[in-house]
């Protein structure tokens, strides 16, 4: 398996820190200096009770925070720690940068505060399906034998996983998640082995241009000791390996839906198989796992299956942990999930397609299909995504603040699909547009939710968009009107 990383021991005590942002990774950044002998103070733009609340616990533990300001540098800082929602263009940043003070993000601290004799990190990012892969990685490894833990973007903060925090003992290696706002704050960060999934434009007013978001993504393979990841499908993946300074020996990777090459992971005839981490690899292949072995088998997320096995397999995980691993992992909510069969129509939740590539790669798994689609669109445009996907539209629903944006886009590119348009942005609009969906809808067809939106036009998130369709196809089939 894998050989840890020594970390590099920091002197903490008396030093000033500024950290920017309260919330899931600020906190912990806080507390984390704070314990080192740190002198922490805390800025954060908002004032309201919640801020108010965790500003009280926090002071109470000798750390300074200053609400409703996070514009102005305190005096004597000598670091700033960032929280990952914070755009680089804010004033504190540059204020920072004019005093030369440099700028971590939590994952930056977290890979500065790792303990002697470390856990090595495989680490994913991409436009989509992060978190699956992140989850699917960690249970190959944890099917091969390995302590380990889903970590970063996901949602569980690396700083607890690499202090050891519990549950967080002594891990073998992390399957951490990373988005391209934290890596934009992570010039240090050296990983194992690293994948970057799938790149398409997206948090572009954060980024400023999809040149620097696809930069930010590219740091993942920096310092990559044994292997980077990348989409045979997906050129400008390649493009970053090219680009990365690796350490000597680390290999390009790739996965393919196809058959793969020397030096591929891919598909042979419903078997996913390996051509990289074999002996004699321009003559040789070792089966993995079936496609029936990933759920949901849509061909996306057969896609986050062949790089997971990627990075474990470069871990020196063998076939049979591989198999075992995606036959146990079952998918989050919201995320082509299966909700009921209703009058021979499925039903399928997947409220996380939140932009247009997520949307593309779930209506690509069905056919036909009555498409839910509308939210905010985030500066998207649509144009793109209908005409790949027109062929398999039986028919739309649109909700949402900015439907009529996929509106027009349907009439230009795909005139012959009936579309209902529902001029409402209430919750309850969900419940008429299920109903709608199934007037459409023939025995065999796929009611597909995949918004190509963001939620919270109408919802606080996207879990409630799902669950709210999930009600209104449950009430549908208790009444039997479909």
């Amino acid at each position: 398996m894998g050989s840890r990383q020594v970390s590099e021991e920091l002197d903490w005590q008396g030093k000033h820190v500024t950290v920017a942002g309260l919330g899931v990774s600020g906190i912990p950044a806080a507390r984390a200096l704070a314990a080192r002998g740190a002198v922490v103070t805390v800025v954060n733009d908002g004032d309201d009770e919640r801020s108010r609340a965790q500003a009280a616990e926090l002071e109470a533990e000798g750390i300074t925070v200053r609400l409703g300001d996070g514009a102005t540098l305190p005096a004597g800082t000598e670091l700033v720690v960032t929280t990952p929602g914070w755009q680089p263009d804010k004033p504190l940043f540059a204020a920072a940068a004019e005093a030369g003070v440099e700028i971590w993000g939590d994952v930056e601290l977290a890979w500065r505060l790792r303990g002697p004799d470390a856990a090595p990190w495989l680490a994913i990012t991409g436009t989509n399906g992060k978190t699956t892969t992140t989850r699917m990685l960690a249970s190959i490894l944890e099917a091969a034998g390995l302590r380990t833990a889903a970590v970063g973007n996901i949602g569980v903060s690396l700083l607890d996983a690499v202090l050891g925090e519990d549950p967080y003992g002594d891990l073998d290696v992390l399957a951490v998640e990373l988005s391209s706002y934290q890596l934009h704050w992570a010039p240090s960060v050296r990983a194992h082995s690293a994948a970057v999934l799938n790149l398409a434009p997206d948090h572009l007013d954060w980024h400023g241009s999809m040149e620097a978001y696809a930069a930010d993504k590219g740091r993942i393979y920096e310092g990559n000791r044994v292997a980077c990841v990348y989409n045979a499908a997906d050129p400008v993946t390649e493009d970053l390996v090219r680009e990365a300074d690796v350490e000597e020996g680390c290999r390009a990777i790739g996965f393919t839906l196809g058959t793969p090459g020397p030096s591929q992971l891919g598909v042979v005839e419903g078997i996913l198989v390996d051509r990289a981490f074999v002996e004699n690899r321009q003559k040789n292949a070792q089966e993995l796992a079936e496609v029936a072995d990933v759920q949901p088998p849509a061909p996306h997320n057969i896609a986050n299956a062949l790089a997971a096995a990627a990075l474990a397999r470069a871990f020196g995980v063998d076939a049979k942990a591989v198999r075992d691993g995606l036959r146990a992992f079952r998918p989050d909510p919201h995320r082509i999930e299966l909700v009921e069969e209703v009058g021979g129509v499925t039903y399928v939740d997947d409220s996380k397609a939140t932009n247009t590539h997520a949307a593309e790669a779930s209506l690509a798994a069905y056919d036909p299909i009555v498409w839910i689609a509308g939210g905010l669109a985030k500066g998207a445009t649509f144009d793109e995504l209908v005409q790949k996907s027109a062929k398999r539209l039986r028919g739309a629903v649109l909700i949402g603040a900015d439907r009529a944006l996929i509106r027009e886009a349907l009439a230009r590119h795909a005139p012959e699909v009936p579309v209902v348009d529902l001029d409402r942005t209430d919750t309850g609009a969900m419940s008429e547009a299920v109903r709608e969906a199934a007037r459409l809808a023939r025995p065999g067809d796929t009611v597909l939710l995949a918004p190509a939106c963001a939620s919270m036009d109408m919802f606080t998130n996207y879990n409630k968009r799902g669950e709210a369709f999930a009600d209104a196809v449950r009430a549908l089939a208790a009444t039997g009107d479909a």
